[in-house]
């Protein structure tokens, strides 16, 4: 643990040398950045040995808690056999058997693993392999996308011409493609006027899934786009991409099982992949170990990372059918390799860490023990809708998240100079809890390991941090 001293001379040297991400630099011009030492299960403590609740999985991808001794077994014991290999032409036992796991556990028409080594490249590798696969059977003309807006699949310049997150236009759309935008299933906002009671919070008994259920008189409206679209233009299109009932980083809008229904039959009927961008939803998030299972859909592509490794190193994979990988398969005169890798593929690093977080799953039994801890979560977020500038709750699985307004009758949101998601963050400190907003979208993102104790513990520092602002 460092001293005071050394902390602050590190402190000094991150302002003189680093630049954080999604960080406006100056707002720590005069404050400083939470100096992390160590960490241990959900916890993580500062140089001075200050607890604080990692309410957010550390960015969504911690699943099992830090420090976990079976996972450190697992990287340890190969750090003794194979740091690194390059993949092509090559392979290794670990690779081999989680390629094995993931097959077993996603639904049957996905047969094959493609790994990279983040979640952006999971959805960049689903995107090149679509518009390849109709080029190599016939459909030259098949080369659009349809994504949602406020949808986030990653920072690179083919995710991010898939994005609709309103912060992240700007400087870069000359480099981007266009593609189609369908209205966002938000149904606090409903793109259709839709009215739903304020906030949005009965729960349904059939799933481990916390609203929204269809509101009264909604008939899907926000599919029609889709159809139009697809009836006048599927010969144009080679895929739709999403966030299965989940979008994350556009304000964690979660949205009913029937739209995603909805969206997997009209995807097969008009003949356009469906590609499912289960980076953050994937390994538990949602209750389920994939969320595509509340709807009961099969995608044409599934991009998973963050928690495959359980968080403890980068790796991503994108799964696909047997299909699509055949329509590569010939000689390699014929063209049709696939030619995309990352220097770290199928690290067997990596690779050791994901099959450890699966050892844990079994051992610890993470996913039986869950419908406990989603009830506890949910409906102790609930609670904190009394609160005069809580405007919406919403979540599924072990995500729950509140929607600040400025007035809860009308929905009007808050002056964005008023940044009061970041004074949340500041005071949250104070409660020990990292409450990383977005925009004025407060939200928890628990590990699966989290006890109904901590559950408790963490929904009370929030309601105290809510009092300490007058919300």
């Amino acid at each position: 643990m460092s001293t005071k001293m050394e902390t602050e001379r590190l402190l000094d040297k991150d302002r003189r040398f680093l630049w954080h991400p999604y960080t406006q630099m100056k707002d720590y011009e005069d404050r400083d950045f939470l100096f992390v030492d160590h960490a241990d299960g959900v916890y993580l403590f500062d140089s001075m040995g200050r607890r604080y609740y990692d309410t957010i999985s550390s960015w969504w991808c911690i699943l099992h808690g830090h420090n976990h001794p079976i996972i450190k077994s697992y990287i340890k014991g190969q750090l003794d056999r194979l740091e690194q290999v390059h993949f092509a032409g090559t392979t290794h036992e670990g690779a081999i058997r989680l390629a094995e796991k993931l097959v077993s556990i996603t639904p049957e028409p996905l047969t094959r693993v493609f790994y990279s080594d983040n979640g952006s490249t999971a959805c960049e590798v689903a995107i090149k392999m679509s518009v390849q696969y109709w080029k190599q059977t016939g459909h030259e003309g098949k080369e659009r996308f349809i994504a949602l807006e406020r949808g986030y699949h990653g920072d690179t310049i083919g995710t991010m011409s898939l994005g609709g997150v309103p912060a992240f236009k700007g400087p870069f759309d000359r480099l981007t493609f266009d593609s189609f935008r369908l209205p966002t299933p938000y149904c606090y906002r409903c793109p259709c006027g839709i009215e739903t009671s304020s906030p949005v919070c009965e729960s349904r008994d059939d799933l481990p899934f916390f609203g929204p259920p269809r509101a009264p008189g909604c008939a899907l409206e926000c599919l029609k786009p889709l159809e139009r679209l697809l009836a006048g233009r599927a010969e144009d299109i080679a895929a739709l991409i999403l966030e299965p009932l989940l979008m994350g980083a556009g304000g964690m809008i979660v949205y009913p099982v029937e739209y995603l229904q909805g969206i997997a039959s009209l995807c097969r009927y008009y003949g356009v992949h469906l590609i499912l961008d289960e980076v953050a939803t994937g390994f538990g998030r949602t209750g389920r170990m994939f969320a595509l299972e509340h709807a009961g859909i099969c995608p044409d592509f599934l991009c998973i990372s963050k928690g495959l490794t359980g968080g403890y190193l980068p790796m991503s994979a994108t799964m696909t059918t047997e299909e699509v990988f055949k329509a590569f398969y010939g000689d390699y005169n014929e063209g049709k390799t696939f030619f995309h890798g990352h220097t770290f593929t199928a690290n067997p690093l990596a690779v050791a860490s994901a099959l450890a977080s699966f050892r844990v799953f079994e051992e610890e039994r993470s996913l039986e023990g869950l419908p406990s801890k989603v009830e506890a979560l949910q409906s102790g977020m609930r609670d904190l809708a009394r609160f005069e500038s809580v405007g919406d709750v919403r979540g599924i699985g072990m995500v729950a998240s509140l929607e600040l307004v400025a007035d809860k009758g009308s929905k009007k949101p808050f002056p964005s100079e008023k940044r009061m998601g970041f004074q949340v963050y500041l005071e949250g400190l104070k409660h020990g809890l990292i409450l990383r907003p977005l925009g004025d979208v407060i939200y928890l993102f628990l590990p699966l390991c989290v006890s109904i104790e901590q559950i408790s513990d963490i929904l009370s520092r929030c309601k105290a941090t809510f009092e300490g602002l007058g919300l």
